[in-house]
């Protein structure tokens, strides 16, 4: 077999990562091939072992079984099978909750476990729980743990159902941007709107995204439906090849009313929801590969499993909190065919302003409790380009008025036209969006960098020691809220390791003792934090500089705790401490801390009795 690049690379690196890692995720992006790879690294690793492979969907068994069944014995295991597991076969394909019996009889047998769509794997659920435990407890010595996935991220603020739980580490195997120079993807051509009637202000997110319930009506009454009609109309002439596109819709409602707007404009559509039968849902697909049907329409079934290499439109009409759902969708269109040049991505639910381009998305085995309050703000990406995080970015909203009598809306960026001008009406009537905005984003964490790689070392020098680090627990029991996040943050920077980590999973090793070290000390002195709506930055800043929120106490008791250890380190070496403490000071912040505390990395009860 004929391997990429990068698949290659990880074949060849397959026994030393074996060697470091008993459980973690390939991740690579959507159409770079995991499958094959998966395949490969069976037929090179493990050829007349036993295998299990798990996914959470039907669709995506029968495409499994189809891949491996060339090469391999393999069994598709029914809801009713009974008996032991691998009886003339090698491969066991499954989803999670299919016949337990048999799944809990083949862990301990199995050489290698398999997960596809491994961000779906929830560590504190019913299904994955179960054979995660029984992997540790009762797996073979020699036996790995292996996830596939493009977006290796749970979008959970649980600390029992973080993905850290159930993988050690993440492979980045390969990236978007090295892809499409190889021609294994193509590049994703943005065209964003911003609609400006769609409310969602008063819509709750303690879920962790919008509810359909209530984010149905409101796409429904806004004109996002028109501003996607609209831009696909024009990009779809623009193509050299015959348009093939995929709309992403929140729900049926959604879905009902873009597929008779598109059917309106003469256009060849169709709707494939969860709820489709299986074999209808092939057949439409299959028309849709063959340019028979231009438009599809879809709920929930398109974003995994699906692969169809000649779509070269993405349609966004899902505003979402969840940049996986975000990353995932837009991936479904970057497979490179023949004849296809680029996809045209239309995102009229402002997630290319809230996340980013889905090439520049990042990802974490790790997620806090409110992790997904920052998307809230559906310009954060933009926010934080103006900010210095994308080198000073300006990016223009255009206000134009068009004959259709809706605004053009378009986003693009300061100094990529000529004069300036909007790249989709030609006119020039936009706004800087961050001051239009006024979007507020407060300190950022370079700015916060260079004050505290600053000020440290100078006040510490000037500071009589003895007597301010002496201040520790009066410091503590009289901080107001804004204070102990100071506080902490000064005690993270003291206890974290400074040595290197080779792995996130390792990262979080050291980052997660030192905070439960941290937890042991306020416990013992009977000390509370009080769970944090956000992270605020300024409140670091403002302690540095012995500001106004942040008292005079508070503020030089933690520059000594920090200037102790900055005097007994290298600048590399703070450098590792200072990132770390960020994200120690930020969980404890956001998830609180008190004698309640049952975490699995800290347990105050059990630390209290001992």
């Amino acid at each position: 077999m004929h391997l990429r690049n990068w698949q290659q690379k990880i074949i060849d690196d397959y026994p030393l990562i074996t060697s470091q890692h008993r459980r973690f995720i390939l991740k690579a992006p959507t159409g770079a091939g995991k499958t094959v790879l998966a395949s490969e690294i069976v037929e090179r690793f493990y050829k007349d072992k036993k295998i299990i492979v798990l996914c959470h969907r039907l669709v995506l068994l029968e495409q499994l079984e189809k891949a491996l069944g060339k090469k391999h014995k393999v069994r598709k295991l029914a809801v009713s099978d009974t008996g032991p597991a691998f009886e003339d076969y090698d491969i066991l394909l499954s989803t999670n909750m299919r016949a337990k019996d048999v799944l809990a009889d083949a862990v301990p047998k199995a050489d290698l476990i398999i997960v596809d769509e491994a961000h779906r794997v929830s560590p504190n659920g019913s299904g994955y729980k179960r054979i995660i435990d029984d992997f540790n407890q009762h797996g073979k010595a020699a036996a790995r743990f292996m996830g596939l996935t493009a977006s290796p991220e749970r979008r959970t603020g649980d600390q029992r159902d973080q993905l850290s739980l159930a993988f050690e580490a993440i492979i980045d195997c390969a990236n978007i941007e090295d892809l499409i120079d190889e021609g294994v993807l193509v590049q994703p051509v943005y065209r964003p709107h911003f609609v400006h009637d769609l409310d969602l202000g008063n819509i709750d997110i303690s879920s962790g995204d919008y509810p359909v319930a209530k984010l149905a009506p409101a796409i429904i009454k806004s004109s996002m439906i028109d501003y996607a009609i609209w831009g696909y109309s024009e990009e779809r002439l623009k193509l050299s090849a015959k348009p093939i596109s995929a709309w992403f819709c929140a729900d049926i409602s959604v879905a009902e009313a873009t597929l008779e707007a598109i059917r309106r404009s003469g256009i060849e559509a169709a709707i494939v929801t969860a709820s489709t039968p299986i074999g209808e849902r092939m057949r439409l697909l299959a028309r849709h590969e063959r340019g028979e049907i231009e438009a599809m329409v879809s709920v929930g079934v398109l974003a995994e499993g699906w692969d169809n290499p000649h779509c070269n439109i993405i349609v966004h009409l899902r505003p979402t909190l969840s940049k996986v759902l975000w990353g995932q969708s837009v991936g479904r269109g970057l497979r490179s065919a023949p004849g296809k040049e680029k996809c045209i991505v239309i995102d009229v639910s402002s997630n290319w302003s809230t996340f980013g381009p889905v090439e520049k998305l990042e990802w974490s085995l790790w997620s806090h409790r409110r992790s997904y309050m920052q998307f809230m703000n559906r310009f954060n990406w933009i926010g934080q380009q103006h900010a210095g995080e994308g080198g000073n970015a300006v990016y223009l909203l255009c206000k134009n008025e068009l004959p259709n009598k809706l605004r053009c809306s378009n986003i693009y960026m300061k100094g990529a036209h000529d004069d300036d001008t909007c790249p989709v009406c030609g006119s020039y009537a936009a706004v800087d969006i961050y001051k239009e905005q006024k979007l507020d984003i407060g300190l950022n964490e370079h700015g916060l960098h260079q004050l505290f790689f600053d000020r440290v070392p100078k006040v510490y020098a000037e500071m009589n020691t003895s007597v301010w680090s002496s201040l520790g627990g009066t410091a503590w029991n009289s901080a107001s809220g804004k204070e102990q996040v100071f506080l902490a943050f000064c005690m993270a920077f003291q206890e974290v390791s400074s040595e290197p980590t080779q792995t996130e999973s390792e990262y979080w090793d050291v980052a997660l003792a030192a905070e439960a070290r941290i937890r042991q000390y306020l416990v013992e002195n009977d000390i509370q934090i009080v769970k944090q709506s956000d992270f605020n930055l300024s409140y670091l800043a403002d302690g540095m500089l012995v500001g106004k929120k942040i008292r005079t106490l508070q503020a030089h008791y933690g520059i000594s705790l920090c200037g102790a250890a900055f005097d007994a380190h290298t600048l590399d070496e703070n450098e590792r401490k200072y990132q770390k403490a960020l994200r120690i000071a930020e969980r404890l912040a956001l998830i609180g801390c008190s004698s309640q505390d049952n975490l699995p990395y800290f347990n105050a009860a059990d630390h209290l009795a001992a």
